[in-house]
């Protein structure tokens, strides 16, 4: 198995975080979608990463179909429950968390775009959907331990994928400060190995 994906990217950091929870070995290989020799085209029509070769060669991509996959490969370490209520509760963390993600790297493309073609205004909507994507975030998460309660699943990791996004490229949004107890999820995430060994780089 194989997984192809940027160090960058949230998403790929998503499928990397599930497999090293779920203790499933794979190959993790490298790159960028934006360059122009990327192999990513021929795996996926879209362009885009993540991208989950696996072993007879066929491929998954976008990150909700491969973590969904891959917590069905082994039994141990189950990240979602059984189809019901409980379940479309996480997939709606996820579509939350993926939205506020979607978010923060539209602002960040268009932020990079020359002065003369940049848009101030779609850049502010974009930021506005984190910041309220935040605080529907931490009124969700109220005081419980974890996400969904006192059990962690894909909720926990997909908020803590978010958070660690806007650590690496919005330092300027003081999350911590106006939501202390997602702070405090980050925190209890980080301390797992499975975060602390896939922080963003570059």
């Amino acid at each position: 198995m194989k997984l192809i994906g940027s160090l960058t990217s949230p998403y790929v950091r998503k499928a990397r975080i599930v497999l090293a929870e779920k203790k499933i070995e794979y190959d993790f290989v490298l790159d960028n979608p934006w360059n122009a020799d990327t192999g990513v085209t021929k795996l996926n029509p879209l362009g885009k990463v993540p991208v989950l070769v696996l072993d007879d060669d066929s491929t998954l991509f976008d990150s909700r179909v491969i973590v969904e996959y891959l917590d069905s490969v082994t039994p141990n370490n189950r990240l979602l429950p059984v189809p019901g209520r409980e379940r479309i509760r996480i997939k709606r963390w996820e579509a939350l968390a993926d939205g506020v993600c979607d978010a923060a790297v539209s602002a960040l493309l268009e932020g990079k775009r020359p002065k003369k073609e940049m848009s101030l205004s779609l850049i502010e909507r974009q930021r506005d959907k984190v910041l309220r994507g935040l605080e529907m975030m931490s009124e969700e998460l109220g005081e419980q331990p974890w996400c969904t309660g006192n059990t962690f699943s894909l909720a926990d990791i997909v908020v803590g994928v978010a958070l660690g996004y806007l650590v690496f490229r919005f330092p300027d949004i003081d999350w911590r400060a106006a939501h202390p107890n997602l702070a405090r999820l980050y925190g209890e995430l980080m301390e797992r190995p499975s975060f602390a060994e896939t922080v963003p780089q570059g």
